[in-house]
């Protein structure tokens, strides 16, 4: 919406750049945001001080505390006096996509205090709708179904489902098994057909949790009652068609992080 009289970034017979050619605040904390998120940098860990960001990244005292007050609005640090500014403990749950960057940067499946329990690997047909459009099946098919709950400090955080249609799983025949994978399947799909895999758009929904969902987040209800969840799903593709479907069910009180544009 144009206003009237609101400056754009400039003023009549000078031109004020939004930001200088180095780096800004914003550069900062994505820095560390990333340092954090890929557990370089673990829950109590300090923060370098003022002095030595400025330093590093040859910004002014301001740009530091702008991009430290991102990262405390984001929780993902803390002041603590003395020490400086730290890393707090995680507030959000990351979901499976999210994985796969700090998989493929570092190798880390999970983040700090994080792990999978409840690990369940089945053959089977698809009965649900949504899934079998998604992966384009005609209902007489055998996909593997792979579950885990994930956990925060012990804490189950969501429920993981990965549906793989035979096209895939003849192909990574590793995925019908009842060991964990050692890491995303997309790099050794392509390696064994050539065929690169790439994520499609990730949505978000609400839905009534089912008994399962609820029992392997541990909330207890009457039967009777109702539960919300918050869902993500994601389909992935080759060139000729899908190649994996993925849904994370959140426990009720999650903080799931969503992408922005900014994120690419």
């Amino acid at each position: 919406m144009y206003l009237e009289g609101v400056g754009m970034g400039h003023e009549r017979g000078s031109t004020v750049a939004y930001r200088s050619s180095g780096a800004g605040y914003a550069d900062v904390a994505a820095h560390f945001r990333q340092r954090i998120k890929d557990g370089d940098l673990s829950p109590g860990d300090p923060l370098p001080s003022v002095a030595e960001i400025r330093t590093e990244f040859e910004v002014s005292a301001k740009t530091v505390s702008r991009a430290l007050g991102v990262l405390k609005a984001e929780g993902l640090v803390a002041s603590r006096g003395a020490r400086g500014t730290v890393v707090a403990e995680p507030q959000t749950v990351t979901s499976g996509v999210d994985r796969l960057p700090r998989l493929a940067r570092t190798g880390r499946r999970y983040g700090h205090g994080e792990d999978s329990t409840g690990h369940r690997v089945m053959v089977r047909r698809v009965d649900d709708l949504k899934v079998a459009r998604a992966l384009e099946l005609d209902g007489t098919e055998e996909t593997v179904i792979r579950i885990r709950t994930f956990r925060q400090n012990g804490r189950p955080t969501s429920v993981a489902v990965s549906v793989y249609p035979p096209r895939t799983w003849t192909v990574v025949p590793e995925l019908a098994e009842d060991e964990r994978m050692s890491g995303f399947f997309g790099p050794i799909y392509t390696e064994r057909t050539g065929k690169e895999v790439t994520a499609g758009e990730r949505v978000g929904y609400l839905r009534l949790a089912s008994q399962d969902e609820l029992d392997a987040l541990e909330i207890t209800v009457p039967a009777v009652t109702p539960v919300t969840v918050f869902v993500t799903d994601v389909t992935f593709h080759d060139e000729d068609g899908p190649v994996a479907y993925w849904e994370d069910v959140y426990a009720p009180d999650a903080r799931v992080p969503m992408p922005t544009d900014a994120d690419g």
